[in-house]
């Protein structure tokens, strides 16, 4: 047996006093850290504002959220400062509910909108404040506090733009230019041709003084009196618009009766076929219809969209080639009108100029410029496009072969291909067209150096 002496007994008594005492002031000091360090947090609030606009031309809505997930918010204001004044759009005081503010407010969401003609704010900068507070007992009892400052230009006066060429006279189906000045602040500027825009380039020699110009076209089916105003947008959205003087030459063309035989539609199907639906159910002429129409309005939303790839340098110089040695077989604009076994089945406009030589000859580049299309396209078989810079484009269908890349950069003269038949073409021939920011216009104009010296060199000759 091992005996205990008393001193030891002693000893263990004392340890287990101090034990039984130590432990309840651990827990009573750890719940006083635990507490001070829940009324004393030091995490601000966070804040979220959207959206942050560099410029203020009208009033704006905004949303606004702040969060504390701790302590809780105690307070926010949403205020406007500029030239000295302090104007509150919004505040709000939170009461403090629940054992550590549990049930108070932890997010907060609004919207609100800032006027500039409510609030007499003047053209210039300004600041739009938020803060938050929230229930730590942190900064004097005031709370973690969150700033967010957003500075604003306020500018609702719009910029300025007016015509400085002359002699605007713009045939249906043809092309125009306008040369333009705009004030410093405008951000981007252009024409509008009722609802369809066309933008402006400015002049690299005079870029001091706001001088752009801009290509436009008025589509062969323009109505009577269509509306051509110029337009200009700030950095803060401001718009004008402005008239300028414009007489527009009627044109009339032709109408052109096309008759759909069944041999032609099969003899034109097997190229379809590999890369189009034919269905072997349909009759011919249905099978016909859907490429006539369904893929030719695929085909011209592809050659539209390629107006976005257009350079902002001018390409070109002066007039445009025709195909050498070639006879017209299809104006630009014919009405045509397809008849099958006697009855009319369908009717489109043909939007370019259709010229015939021998088979397979060279087709060389109508002016400087830049391949930015060079495959086959639908009903306009093996096709490349021509960027000619600012808007102007030309078009190369039906080839039988391509001899150009994508990106190329070419002279004027230099061979793209060879003619065919490839697509919807009833023989060898070059479909060609020209077209103002993917609107078609009618190439003769281009090819007629009266043409462009009277309508576009003289009206660059007058700003310089």
């Amino acid at each position: 047996m091992i005996r205990v002496s008393t001193k030891e007994k002693i000893v263990k008594a004392k340890k287990l006093f101090y034990m039984t005492a130590l432990v309840p002031l651990l827990i009573i000091f750890g719940f006083f850290a635990w507490f001070l360090t829940i009324m004393f947090e030091g995490e601000s609030p966070s804040l979220i504002l959207e959206p942050k606009p560099e410029f203020l031309s009208q009033p704006q809505e905004f949303s606004l959220k702040i969060s504390d997930e701790k302590r809780g918010l105690r307070l926010i204001i949403v205020s406007v400062k500029q030239n000295g004044m302090d104007m509150i759009l919004t505040q709000e005081v939170f009461p403090f509910e629940g054992l550590l503010n549990a049930k108070g407010v932890h997010l907060y969401e609004k919207k609100f909108i800032l006027d500039p003609a409510s609030l007499k704010l003047a053209q210039g900068s300004l600041d739009l404040h938020v803060q938050a507070r929230d229930y730590s007992r942190r900064g004097g009892g005031d709370g973690n506090l969150s700033m967010l400052r957003h500075t604003i230009i306020l500018d609702s006066i719009p910029p300025s733009i007016r015509a400085v060429s002359r002699m605007h006279n713009i045939n249906v189906g043809g092309s125009g230019l306008v040369i333009y000045q705009t004030s410093s602040d405008t951000a981007s500027s252009g024409l509008f041709v009722d609802d369809v825009f066309y933008p402006g380039f400015p002049d690299s020699n005079n870029s001091p003084k706001g001088i752009h110009h801009c290509y436009f076209a008025l589509p062969h089916n323009t109505n009577t009196h269509p509306k051509i105003r110029l337009w200009a947008r700030d950095k803060a959205g401001n718009c004008i618009e402005t008239s300028f003087y414009y007489h527009i030459r009627k044109k009339t063309f032709r109408r052109d009766k096309m008759e759909i035989s069944d041999r032609f539609i099969e003899s034109m199907l097997p190229y379809f076929s590999s890369f189009h639906p034919i269905d072997p159910d349909e009759s011919n002429i249905k099978n016909f219809m859907k490429i006539n129409n369904v893929l030719r309005e695929e085909n011209d939303k592809i050659l539209y969209g390629l107006r976005q790839n257009t350079c902002a340098e001018r390409l070109w110089e002066g007039p445009w080639l025709r195909q050498k040695n070639s006879a017209t077989r299809a104006q630009f604009a014919d009405h045509r009108l397809y008849y099958y076994k006697g009855e009319k089945v369908d009717e489109k406009f043909h939007l370019g100029v259709d010229l015939a030589s021998l088979a397979n000859s060279i087709v060389e580049a109508s002016n400087h410029g830049r391949v930015i299309y060079a495959d086959r396209l639908g009903i306009y078989g093996l096709t490349v496009v021509l960027d000619h810079g600012q808007g102007l484009s030309s078009v190369y269908g039906h080839l039988s072969r391509i001899d150009v890349t994508l990106g190329q950069e070419v002279k004027k003269g230099a061979p793209l291909g060879l003619t065919g038949q490839t697509g919807l073409a009833g023989g060898d021939h070059l479909h060609f067209s020209i077209m103002v920011n993917g609107v078609y216009v009618n190439p003769i104009e281009w090819w007629d150096n009266n043409w462009i010296e009277d309508n576009i060199n003289k009206k660059f000759a007058l700003v310089k």
